[in-house]
């Protein structure tokens, strides 16, 4: 179990380190002057290859907490709510990873809206959830 328990942790802090950085690429590009094709194609391919890469972290990171959910009993029982607060903002990190992919796909056909300071606070949203599960994780507060 301690092996599984390894890889979850490295998984998540490498999945979690893409989702800091790829919303600030994201505020990056909302600050891209207009005419500066070179400057937003860059930024475009580096977020594109950052969202595929953060997705393939996710993965495993996803796959090796549900085994130790299930496979080795970790959460489950009586006196475990802390374990259905951390899946319910589990289930939210995955959602924002995948809004950051919507967010993504607006960039490259030009309909993004958005300024670069709505960017700059939903950046913030993966330290904020990450500090949740990590204090649920360790705390266990119910």
């Amino acid at each position: 179990m301690l092996w599984v328990k390894s890889f979850h942790i490295v998984f998540i802090a490498s999945w979690f380190a893409g989702l800091f950085y790829l919303p600030r690429i994201l505020v990056n590009l909302a600050m891209v002057a207009p005419g500066s094709e070179a400057e937003r194609a860059r930024l475009l391919l580096m977020a594109r290859k950052l969202y595929r890469f953060s997705t393939m972290l996710a993965v495993p990171a996803v796959g090796l907490g549900l085994w130790l959910w299930l496979g080795y009993g970790i959460g489950l029982g009586p006196g475990n709510g802390w374990m259905h607060a951390k899946l319910l903002l589990v289930l939210l990190v995955v959602g924002y990873h995948h809004a950051c992919g919507v967010l993504l796909r607006r960039f490259e056909s030009n309909t993004n809206r958005r300024s670069h300071r709505w960017y700059r606070w939903f950046n913030e949203v993966p330290v904020l959830l990450l500090l949740a599960i990590v204090i649920l994780v360790v705390v266990k507060p119910f």
